[in-house]
Order: structure tokens, then sequence, then C-alpha cells
């Protein structure tokens, strides 16, 4: 019981987290592409897939996107975010559970996956001519993957060190 606690716990505080990280991107300038943003809530998400694993990185990822949609940006941006960050999600698992890739890789694959998974909603929805947007979203998601990526990877080994003594006890 107390470890399930210490579980469930441990992922209110990376949603919370998340979350904070979404507020304050929201509060930041937009960027000129659409669709383009840097991900500051992906280092949760980064840090609970190295930390608690798929299940957990999911369930805050998950939770982190339809709070966000709910309060910062809308229910039509709800089919975006959740395709992107279930699609980024499941490559990012895959690409950690094959080992091919540091986490500073695999986020900058996430990135991409991510920008890709909402253009194939967009042009199911608004139409092939969003294709045009492919370039940017493919460079922002390489920019915003890889300083995400980096900064995940300094944190995931800070948060590992205490994550492991958090469960020891």
């Amino acid at each position: 019981m107390q470890q399930r606690n210490k579980k469930i716990a441990m992922y209110a505080l990376l949603v919370a987290l998340a979350f904070i990280f979404s507020y304050v991107e929201a509060m930041l300038p937009g960027l000129q592409v659409p669709g383009v943003k840097l991900g500051l809530a992906n280092i949760v998400v980064l840090m609970a897939l190295e930390t608690t694993g798929f299940a957990g990185a999911l369930i805050v990822s998950l939770v982190r996107v339809v709070l966000s949609a709910l309060i910062f940006k809308g229910m039509l941006s709800l089919i975006y975010s959740l395709a992107g960050a279930i699609i980024s999600l499941l490559v990012m698992a895959l690409l950690k559970k094959l080992k091919l890739f540091t986490i500073v890789g695999i986020s900058c694959i996430g990135g991409i996956i991510h920008n890709m998974a909402q253009l194939s909603v967009a042009c199911l929805m608004l139409g092939k001519g969003v294709i045009a947007y492919l370039p940017w979203l493919f460079a922002g998601g390489v920019l915003s993957g890889l300083f995400i990526g980096v900064i995940g990877a300094v944190i995931v080994k800070r948060v590992q060190k205490a994550y492991s003594n958090f469960y020891r006890k």
C-alpha cells in the first residue's frame, strides 16, 4: 500500500510540474509558425519515461495534455496534442527499449514525430495544403527536441538518484 501511495504521489508531482511548464510556455510569445513551440512539458515526460517507465510517462502526458487543452488552448487543440503526445511517446519508448539513442537523440526524434503526428491530423482536418508547413515543423521538432533533450538529460541524471532514494525509504 505504501509503494502504491508513493507512486501516486510521484505521478501527481510529475503532472503538476508538467502543467506548470505548460503554463509558462503558454505565457511566452508565440513563434511565427503555427504548431512550433518549445515543448517545455516534455522535459517532465522524458523524466517520467526514464524514472517511471512507459505507463507512468503515458499517464503524466495524457493528464497534462487534457488539462492544458481545457485551460489554455481549447478542445480543438486537444486532438492535435493527443496525437502528437501519444505517437511520439510510443516512438520514444520504443527507442529507449532498443537502446539505440541517448536521451537527447530520443527527445529529438520525439520532437520530430510529435510534429509529424500533428501535421497528419491537420492534413485530415484541413486538407493537404498544410504540408507546406512540413519543413518548418521538421526543423522545429529537431531544435526543440535537442533543447528539451539536453535539459532533460541533465535533470534525469539528478532525478534518478533522488527517485531511487525515494523508493528505498
